[in-house]
């Protein structure tokens, strides 16, 4: 069992990764006319992600190999990659054709709610009110950082604000349906996401009119998506299986921060009194989710599943192959059922209900 500490590490790593690739991608939309279409910029990073990991993973198979997901699990992915690789990028796009940068980024705030809205109130994860509290806490940061200074940048039509909305519901559903995965490869998850919507959006850029860019401009872009995209996927997947959806999402809302410090460091773009509320607001709501205790007494039912995992008090099973003793290692392994209690977590073990 992993402790909270060594759980939000990855939630955290992909914030960071995703946050630093934003100001790294703002600078490819005036790299050349090629990059006048937003779906060009999404499929291409999005490629990077595909691309990447999927090289990562032949690299350590040594060669093409099976996946080994489930059967059942084969609808979830399909699902997510639907709701978070094809539809909510195009629903992006078209929202960002109609409003503002800063009422955009406004509206991006608003996935993480949905993502811990649809948890908590259709798949039935546990929460508690501090855990609330810390996710509406790190959310506010981020409004107060999208916040726009100038009135006159909150326009657009309907439509805009209408399609981020829907964007950010689709990305909530993506979210709950990966953890429904995010017990197995965490490379062919987010490669897989990857691949098929770089191929959708990139094939929708060309098929709009968009020229091909330059061999400088791709090659920056399909190495901000591996590391922003791909790699921060990979690491937000191995977040879920250790903490569950909602507090994964309220870590990874983080990232805006992230940006704009980056921005700060790297760029020189000033900062201000909202900044450092932001700052504020998120490490308070980090905090509170870093303290959280949770414990009772609580049962374990039947499972059969394969992830990479240690043999601690929920793994104690025998092996029918030569094991060379070293961990973590990954296989698939039956659970019995049991009852015990300690501090816990919603993770992939931890799905009960609460009385």
């Amino acid at each position: 069992m992993l402790s909270l500490y060594r759980a939000a590490l990855p939630a955290l790593g992909a914030a960071v990764l995703f946050g630093a690739s934003t100001p790294f991608a703002k600078q490819l939309v005036g790299s050349g006319a090629a990059f006048a279409s937003p779906f060009l910029i999404a499929g291409l990073l999005y490629l990077g992600s595909g691309i990447g990991l999927t090289l990562m993973r032949l690299v350590r198979d040594k060669g093409w190999k099976s996946s080994g997901m489930p059967a059942r699990e084969w609808p979830w992915l399909m699902g997510a990659i639907g709701f978070g690789g094809v539809i909510g990028p195009v629903l992006l796009m078209v929202g960002l054709e109609h409003t503002t940068a800063a009422s955009a980024s406004l509206f991006l705030n608003l996935e993480s709610v949905l993502t811990a809205v649809l948890a908590w109130m259709v798949f039935r994860e546990h929460t508690d009110r501090r855990i609330v509290l810390g996710m509406l806490l790190i959310v506010a940061g981020g409004a107060v950082l999208a916040w726009p200074t100038d009135a006159s940048s909150i326009s657009g039509s309907a439509m805009g604000p209408l399609a981020l909305v829907l964007a950010c519901l689709a990305w909530a559903i993506d979210n709950n349906l990966t953890r429904k995965v995010s017990a197995s490869d965490a490379l062919f998850v987010a490669g897989s996401k990857g691949m098929v919507a770089g191929c959708v959006n990139t094939g929708l850029a060309f098929t709009l009119g968009a020229a091909w860019p330059t061999a400088g401009v791709l090659s920056s872009a399909l190495l901000i998506g591996f590391l922003g995209y791909g790699l921060s996927l990979v690491l937000f997947v191995l977040a879920l299986r250790g903490l569950g959806t909602a507090r994964t999402g309220a870590y990874f809302s983080t990232a805006p921060f992230v940006g704009a410090a980056l921005s700060v460091a790297v760029f020189g773009e000033p900062t201000g009194a909202l900044f450092w509320l932001a700052a504020a607001l998120m490490a308070t709501g980090v905090g509170l989710h870093l303290t959280e205790k949770h414990g009772h007494s609580h049962e374990h039912l039947a499972m059969h599943h394969v992830h990479a995992h240690r043999h601690d008090a929920h793994h104690q099973h025998l092996h029918d192959f030569d094991w060379d003793g070293v961990e973590p290692h990954t296989h698939a392994h039956q659970h019995t059922p049991l009852q015990h209690q300690h501090p816990h977590y919603p993770d992939i073990h931890h799905q009960h209900s609460h009385g």
